[in-house]
């Protein structure tokens, strides 16, 4: 699944443009590289997201098309 699409579904982030726009300004990374918006995300994979100064890091549990708001949390774990 691509990394903009999995953001959306697991409702980590409310649109794939925002996914794009930090892609694009390279503060999107999987496994501690930098990320593009296509790029494929598998189970168990580290992302991490650069908001200024404040970094949201979280681990893959799941990988679903569609999700419900209240199933969206199971798809992932926060890493501090």
């Amino acid at each position: 699944m691509r990394i903009d699409k999995f953001l959306k579904v697991s409702r980590i982030l409310k649109r794939r443009t925002i996914s794009k726009e930090l892609a694009e300004n390279d503060r999107l990374y999987i496994n501690d590289k930098i990320a593009k918006s296509s790029s494929k995300v598998k189970i168990n994979d580290v992302i991490s997201i650069h908001f200024g100064h404040k970094i949201l890091r979280f681990r893959v549990l799941e990988l679903k098309e569609h999700s419900k708001k209240e199933d969206s949390a199971t798809m992932f774990e926060v890493i501090f």
